[in-house]
């Protein structure tokens, strides 16, 4: 009986003293630990979707070797774990800074490339300056032309995204997709969308 006691008033000073310090705590506006993190649940999570490169680091600088001040080959890009349930993918390289960062006034499309295998699971270097690997095909960047157009800004430091939409469906195989229109196309049927930002300056303006 002893040793029960003394286990129950164990217990019960511990439970006591924890609560203690949990109300001291927030007397002196220092918030309560967090509970621990639950995974995330269902098949259709894009908790892990992720697009990268090799060439350049989010946020980073695109090497000129990508831009009109070098070889104006698209990036290799590499992609992670679409959502359950993705049939294909859909590329958009655009940027937003155009024509001046200082004072943005459109958002210029330089690649959209659809129906991307989502098992395929990256692009090559140079995969933008031929024609796409059926069952993938181009629409049409800003130039008005297919496949990519590499940063050449004419002022200031812009930010060019990488967008990699995850989608139920697969879209009308035809090579006048723009950006907007398959935007458009994508409502409702968009599973997660992985995104990708680089940054370039021109060396001489």
């Amino acid at each position: 009986m002893n040793l029960l006691f003394r286990r129950s008033f164990t217990t019960g000073l511990r439970a006591g003293l924890a609560s203690l310090c949990l109300v001291l705590l927030q007397a002196c506006g220092v918030p309560a630990p967090a509970p621990p993190a639950q995974p995330a649940g269902g098949g259709g999570a894009a908790d892990g979707f992720r697009l990268s490169s090799v060439a350049f680091a989010d946020g980073g600088p695109i090497p000129a070797r990508y831009t009109c001040e070098g070889l104006d080959l698209s990036p290799p890009l590499a992609w992670s774990a679409p959502p359950a349930g993705t049939l294909s993918l859909a590329l958009l390289v655009s940027d937003p800074d155009a024509p001046d960062p200082a004072a943005p006034q459109l958002t210029w499309t330089h690649w959209v490339r659809l129906n991307l295998p989502p098992e395929a699971g990256r692009l090559d270097e140079q995969a933008g300056n031929g024609p796409a690997a059926p069952p993938a095909l181009d629409g049409l960047n800003d130039w008005g032309r297919g496949g990519w157009g590499g940063p050449c800004p004419p002022v200031g430091r812009h930010r060019y995204q990488f967008q990699l939409l995850a989608l139920d469906t697969r879209l009308e195989a035809r090579g006048d997709w723009t950006r907007t229109q398959l935007e458009e196309a994508a409502r409702g049927h968009e599973l997660g969308r992985a995104r990708l930002t680089g940054t370039y300056q021109k060396s001489q303006p």
